[in-house]
């Protein structure tokens, strides 16, 4: 499937070496396609690892064993595999991962336990062990690539490589924060569709990294959507080599925490952002802010109404500011509102103020905005102080000629 790149794509970034990872990539042949589609992340001893996953009941064996695995919070291998999910397969699917780890864990002389894998794709074809055999071994031979490669490796329907970098000072060290993720479609909330990966060489305690990321899962992944739709094989995994040299930090008290943790909230925003704007058929990137509701928690629910809406997003996609189509998804939350205090504005032009369209409203500069690439509507319920921000997409035909041939 040959795919646009997206009008909304971002230049790749330049990102440095992360001391304590080594990437490699190499063909496995998942899929008939003249590409690498395994990449082999080692990582050095004792590094620790935090993750968050899919909230999906049919979670692929990757999921369920990684859940697991990051209890113990060290890794020493990744393994991503592209062009099959390996879901909804059963038993062979769980003997696949195995298969897997046994083969890297050997490689490394390390514990099974400690190589964590995922796989994107088609759901209900079993991960053939011949071929990630195979792909392993050539991985394991491969000269260490750049994070660019391995971003393209990893990736399926995207239409650009999506990375991200940052940094930040943990006391008078200065760490190193690099992700890649891969995500276009089957894209919501409940850690939204993709797998992310982010690598440091900060020193963080496992547990802490654990708090870090879930806490900074919250303010990213799990505030965008594309067509509603939660993937089965949704995964996020951070690691920490400890390579830098920094005093570790283990909790809000450390020195460096809050400077850290900013820096992977930003981090986690930015690849999340990015997932957005390769949304399968998007020309538009929309910003959706709530504010005045009863509770944050209820404001996010109300902005993913707005967001997962196919006649806002249509709407949005036809450029038409038709606010009808906001009060509809606002009623349709199930949270607190009132018909009579809401307010809507598009690109910072009020529409309607408490349940009345504005008297004297201009429609030609929401129109002019609408044309734009960067779409931001506001609502404002007048319930309370709750506050909450989503990031989405329209929806164009392109996301149904995707789709309706994903398996060709």
């Amino acid at each position: 499937m040959d795919l646009e790149t997206s009008p909304l794509a971002r230049p790749f970034p330049e990102m440095p070496p992360i001391d304590g990872v080594t990437v490699r990539v190499a063909r496995a042949r998942y899929k008939d396609w003249d590409r690498a589609d395994l990449t082999f992340v080692e990582l050095a001893e004792d590094t620790a690892v935090a993750g968050v996953f899919t909230q999906s009941a049919c979670a692929s064996s990757e999921v369920e064993l990684g859940r697991e695995q990051v209890k113990s919070g060290t890794a020493r291998a990744l393994i991503v595999n592209a062009g099959n999910s390996n879901a909804f397969t059963g038993y062979r699917g769980r003997e696949a991962v195995e298969a897997i780890q046994a083969q890297v864990a050997e490689a490394l002389n390390c514990a099974a336990a400690e190589v964590l894998v995922s796989s994107t794709g088609v759901i209900g074809v079993p991960l053939p062990k011949d071929k990630a055999r195979a792909g392993i071994f050539a991985a394991l031979d491969a000269e260490p690539c750049e994070w660019r490669d391995a971003t393209d490796a990893i990736g399926t329907t995207d239409t650009f490589a999506k990375g991200a970098h940052t940094s930040a000072m943990v006391s008078d060290t200065r760490v190193e924060l690099n992700g890649i993720i891969k995500g276009s479609g089957m894209i919501a909330p409940d850690m939204a569709t993709m797998l992310g990966y982010i690598f440091t060489d900060a020193d963080v305690a496992p547990a802490f990294l654990q708090e870090l990321l879930t806490r900074a899962n919250g303010e990213s992944f799990n505030c965008i959507t594309v067509d509603g739709d939660t993937s089965t094989s949704d995964t996020v995994l951070a690691f920490a080599t400890g390579k830098a040299g920094n005093a570790r930090i283990t909790g809000w008290d450390s020195p460096g925490a809050d400077a850290f943790a900013g820096a992977l909230t930003d981090m986690c925003r930015q690849l999340a952002q990015l997932v957005v704007r390769d949304g399968e058929g998007a020309t538009k990137f929309i910003t959706i802010r709530v504010s005045g509701a009863v509770s944050d928690d209820s404001a996010r629910r109300v902005a993913l109404s707005i967001a997962n809406s196919p006649l806002v997003k249509t709407a949005i996609a036809g450029e038409d500011a038709n606010w009808g189509r906001v009060v509809m998804a606002v009623g349709k939350a199930g949270e607190p509102a009132d018909r009579d205090r809401l307010s809507i504005a598009f690109g910072g032009v009020w529409a309607a103020r408490d349940g009345l369209p504005v008297e004297d409203y201009d429609e030609a500069p929401v129109a002019e905005h609408l044309k734009g690439e960067e779409i931001d509507l506001a609502v404002e319920l007048g319930m309370g102080d709750g506050r909450a921000t989503v990031w989405t997409c329209d929806l164009t035909h392109g996301y149904i000629s995707i789709n309706a041939d994903y398996r060709s």
